[in-house]
């Protein structure tokens, strides 16, 4: 569902061959793929300490690109951990080299927005100038996406969305099937005359100087 944010990021960035990268974040896989594919060196990794530290490149070569494309702009507990993560990442990358974060567009531009108030996941903006701070970063550029979620129906849309570990503290408070009932009334408003579940998406990145 991401794939529009990542190739804009790669194409700005020129990725390819010789590009040695880090993705920073559990659910990389499909960015660390279209990187590959573009010739770049790739590395994902967890965002805890010890994980981070076994990303260090053997041959001693720093990273030319580090990537954070889990969503910011969440309000959670969780972001001086995220600033951290990011800190660390971008330590291991080279002087002059790039940090890319990522977040949700305006919540009006966003129906998946609906959804993660359910979580109380969802702020007000984005806040990726603020973890650029927290993480001693130089932000020097940005852009925004459109990437939308198509779903089949609306239980494969909760079940997806839910899947995303977004909902996860509210499940764990409140049940998982309360949880998925308030995720299905956000998102009927969305739902199409054939049953389908479209939810137009704007995220946003920033790119910063290390």
């Amino acid at each position: 569902m991401l794939t529009p944010l990542y190739e804009a990021v790669y194409e700005r960035l020129d990725v390819g061959t010789g590009t040695r990268l880090l993705s920073l974040g559990h659910a990389t896989g499909p960015a660390l793929l279209l990187a590959a594919a573009r010739g770049a060196r790739v590395t994902g990794v967890d965002g805890d300490p010890e994980r981070l530290a076994l990303a260090r490149p053997s041959d001693g070569v720093p990273y030319d690109l580090v990537t954070a494309f889990a969503p910011a702009g969440c309000a959670s507990e969780g972001g001086a951990e995220l600033a951290a993560a990011v800190r660390s990442a971008a330590g291991l990358a080279a002087r002059g080299g790039t940090v890319v974060l990522t977040g949700w567009g305006p919540p009006e531009r966003c129906a998946a927005a609906a959804v993660l108030r359910v979580a109380g996941r969802l702020s007000g903006r984005d806040d990726l100038e603020e973890l650029a701070v927290r993480a001693g970063l130089n932000p020097n550029g940005s852009g925004r996406v459109a990437c939308p979620f198509a779903y089949p129906d609306l239980g494969s849309a909760v079940r997806a969305l839910t899947c995303t570990g977004l909902l996860d503290a509210a499940v764990r408070a409140t049940g998982r099937a309360r949880v998925e009932r308030e995720a299905a009334r956000a998102l009927r408003p969305h739902r199409r005359g054939d049953g389908t579940v479209w939810l137009p998406n704007v995220f946003r990145y920033l790119v910063c100087a290390v």
